[in-house]
């Protein structure tokens, strides 16, 4: 059976992983784009040979009968239109974050309720296979009980030069939201949601608002509105604690680093590049896999993609479930309410 997508925000990501990895799968067709900007939509649907091309998002659910909606939008959009997807009757991948704020994640989380359809994010950070063999080892209880978590979302000089991400209003925030949250997300989704106590952090904006060497591209340093790096700490039940940091630019050695370090009373584990550590047979041991790349040759945006379908065709249960990108959504909120407001907060949930 071949599903039919559209895709609402056909921008850089969208065409890069979602497209590409739809045109991989026989099982999908992509019948239609929709950009508030109408190139953007011709560029996509040419690349893609998608024969429909919208600039309203409600003119193209009401032309076409979907199984799939893809949301790649700036994040102000998000909630819009996935609401409009899952009262069309479709099933929805939205990319991360949620929204801008728990609130709208939380709308988003009843709305698919309501409509009983799936709503999954775009954490494709657990995809990878390197995750699939990690959580299998902590689920077996290979790191024992996890007591801290480090989470590492740092990038030299990695302000977009493109797109929405350095505008507040239209994305929420900065690297917190944008790298951080992946980072975040694959931490929770290995070591388990657990329920949080008290959360701390500051957030700097320190070079974004100064021209400089550009990795991603040039940036408009007058209209840079989001913070350039945030760091954290969240305290969980059962005295487990979480450390974040997360830039767009620092004055660091690597260009990028994306990792999470799991610490556990039997052994440990990070993400990035993947190694586990423990102690047995009286000797203290590193365990790294070998030939992952042979065993599974596809990226995570295309088993993220394979996923979805077997999701929509009903074959599997999500891996991403709507409720745990409301929960990542409060742990964002609640890092940038401490840091606005200058002092720890406990942790609520709203």
């Amino acid at each position: 059976m071949t599903y039919r997508v559209g895709i609402i925000g056909p921008g850089m990501i969208a065409r890069g992983a979602h497209m590409r990895a739809l045109a991989a799968d026989p099982r999908a067709e992509i019948i239609a784009v929709c950009s508030r900007t109408e190139a953007t939509a011709v560029e996509a649907a040419q690349a893609f040979h998608v024969p429909n091309v919208y600039t309203s998002e409600q003119e193209m659910l009401d032309a076409h009968d979907f199984d799939l909606v893809i949301v790649a939008t700036p994040n102000k959009y998000h909630e819009r239109a996935v609401h409009a997807a899952l009262q069309a009757g479709a099933h929805v991948l939205c990319e991360k974050p949620p929204g801008v704020n728990a609130m709208e994640a939380l709308r988003m989380e009843e709305a698919a309720r309501q409509q009983n359809r799936h709503l999954m994010y775009g954490f494709h950070h657990r995809f990878h296979k390197e995750t699939e063999v990690l959580k299998r080892a902590v689920d077996d209880g290979e790191l024992g009980s996890i007591y801290h978590l480090k989470v590492e979302a740092m990038r030299r000089r990695g302000i977009p030069g493109w797109g929405a991400f350095t505008d507040k209003e239209l994305q929420g925030g900065g690297p917190l939201i944008d790298i951080g949250v992946h980072m975040l997300d694959l931490a929770m989704y290995i070591g388990g949601f657990l329920r949080p106590v008290e959360v701390s952090a500051v957030t700097h904006q320190r070079l974004g608002r100064k021209p400089g060497v550009g990795l991603l591209g040039d940036w408009d340093p007058a209209s840079f509105s989001v913070e350039d790096m945030a760091a954290g700490m969240i305290r969980f039940e059962h005295g487990v604690s979480l450390s974040l940091e997360a830039s767009y630019a620092a004055n660091i050695e690597e260009e990028e680093t994306l990792n999470v370090t799991f610490l556990g009373d039997r052994g440990g584990a990070s993400t990035s590049p993947f190694r586990m550590y423990g102690e047995k047979y009286g000797s203290l041991l590193d365990i790294h896999p070998v030939h992952l790349d042979k065993v599974e040759p596809r990226d995570g945006y295309e088993r993220q993609i394979a996923h979805v379908l077997d999701v929509v065709e009903g074959k599997a249960k999500p891996i991403s479930e709507a409720w745990q990108g409301t929960y990542i959504q409060q742990l964002i909120d609640a890092m940038y309410t401490s840091a606005s407001e200058g002092r720890s907060i406990a942790f609520t949930g709203e």
